[in-house]
């Protein structure tokens, strides 16, 4: 058995050459299933090879998810469920690609259903509305390829629960989803993938908070936001709102060796890291919490292993 951790993108909404909008796929792969062959080296990214056997898991969907996916050895039609944070675009300006190549991929994959998890409210107006600009496009190939002219999709929505709940299972893998702190979105969650390989938390955007430790507990991988509040302090006063609702890296370091988790992935980087020595200040700062984990400052297909 094992369970693989792939971010599909490590960016912001300010566009970097390097770096997709926000994005994880978490695969878990049993018995005789063809698993991607990663190279485990810290920094290592992207795929030898791979398929599309196992379960695949993809956590909001930024700019150039699906190319990401590819290069990670999955794609739309792989995902057996799609799953959102919140309701902003840097999460979500990548979804009608991943419903739209869903659909014109299964002419074909075979693309089942693509079932899309989010908390009720302004996430799920969203998806229920994404697709009303395309309905020309969808019309006009349905009728030329004879097929039905929607995507094999489905909204579930759920309202945001006051502790980890259990919003999707298959088998022995399930997904919790639980509140992190966001404001002023409203709504916002984070998740947790169980699987018989061991646990991986997902903290969304957020600050620091007792929720975002609820959803940790006994994690064996914790993919976390991360913002050097140092620098963006230090930016006009106008500029520095983005401080009020982002995870410090010294806090972060600070709650995630209470947590004693082993491996932290930071993502969603702010500021976007440009050389390997801007990295080893986002790791500077999370030691100066106190975490004496495994650090990984992701880069987009950075990849873990639980086994």
């Amino acid at each position: 058995m094992t369970t693989q951790v792939t971010i599909t993108g490590t960016g912001t909404p300010l566009v970097t050459a390097d770096r997709a909008g926000a994005g994880v796929l978490v695969r878990y792969f049993a018995g005789d299933a063809t698993v991607a062959e990663f190279d485990d080296r810290p920094g290592s990214a992207g795929a030898t090879s791979g398929a599309a056997e196992g379960i695949h898991l993809q956590f909001d969907a930024g700019r150039s998810t699906v190319p990401r996916l590819c290069a990670a050895g999955s794609s739309p039609s792989a995902l057996d469920a799609l799953f959102l944070t919140h309701y902003h675009s840097d999460h979500l300006v990548g979804l009608q690609d991943v419903v739209l190549s869903h659909w014109t991929m299964d002419v074909f994959d075979q693309a089942g259903l693509l079932p899309i998890y989010a908390p009720n409210g302004s996430t799920t107006r969203f998806c229920e509305r994404m697709l009303d600009l395309w309905d020309h496009d969808l019309e006009v190939r349905a009728l030329h390829n004879r097929r039905e002219p929607r995507p094999k999709t489905e909204i579930r929505g759920f309202d945001t629960p006051d502790t980890p709940t259990e919003v999707w299972s298959q088998g022995n893998v399930k997904v919790l989803a639980g509140p992190v702190r966001h404001e002023p979105i409203v709504g916002a969650v984070g998740y947790r993938i169980e699987t018989p390989d061991g646990v991986v938390a997902i903290s969304g955007d957020t600050l620091v908070c007792d929720e975002v430790a609820a959803l940790a507990d006994g994690a064996d991988v914790m993919v976390y936001e991360a913002m050097r509040m140092d620098v963006i302090a230090q930016r006009p006063p106008d500029k520095q709102y983005i401080m009020h609702y982002h995870a410090d890296t010294r806090l972060i370091g600070k709650q995630m060796a209470e947590l004693d988790v082993p491996t932290l992935m930071l993502t969603h980087l702010i500021p976007a890291p440009a050389t390997e020595a801007d990295k080893q200040l986002f790791v500077d700062e999370v030691r100066e919490g106190g975490y004496q984990g495994q650090i990984l400052v992701c880069d987009d297909l950075e990849t873990v292993v639980l086994r």
